[in-house]
């Protein structure tokens, strides 16, 4: 079974290192298209399989700001990942949400509810959990349709 590397022209996300566009594509013979967006060492930023984009958990790159401020960066990344990805938050199949308080719960909906289209709200999910950094308020992951 053979494999088909190629590349394209995509726009980076912010992010704290820099990271040059990058956007790797395999093909096996029985299989569609995987391509990974923004790949890494341990994680692509976002993995397209056929007509769906899986988008990894995104977090703030500046974690100084209260919950607002970091959701609405976290929104901003997503929108720019679902970008580069062919799609939009329209398209939105399913959305995680981890906050470390719950507490946090309603001025993140504040946030959210400005933000998604009120005619495409996806299914979701929003837990409690310790995030990698006590620093971080808030990661979303995000399954989206393609086309």
């Amino acid at each position: 079974m053979g494999f088909e590397a190629g590349s394209s022209g995509l726009t980076t996300v912010a992010r704290a290192e820099k990271v040059a566009p990058v956007s790797i594509a395999f093909r096996t013979k029985d299989s569609p298209m995987i391509k990974r967006l923004i790949p890494g060492k341990r994680l692509s930023q976002a993995t397209i399989h056929g007509n769906t984009v899986y988008l990894a958990g995104q977090v703030p790159n500046d974690y100084t700001g209260n919950v607002e401020a970091q959701t609405t960066e976290v929104l901003a990344k997503i929108d720019a990942l679902l970008k580069d990805a062919g799609t939009d938050k329209t398209k939105m199949l399913s959305v995680t949400v981890w906050l470390p308080s719950m507490g946090d719960f309603a001025k993140f909906n504040t946030v959210w509810d400005a933000w998604v289209p009120a005619d495409a709200t996806p299914a979701r999910a929003c837990v409690e959990a310790r995030l990698a950094d006590p620093s971080i308020k808030v990661e979303i992951a995000v399954i989206a349709a393609i086309g």
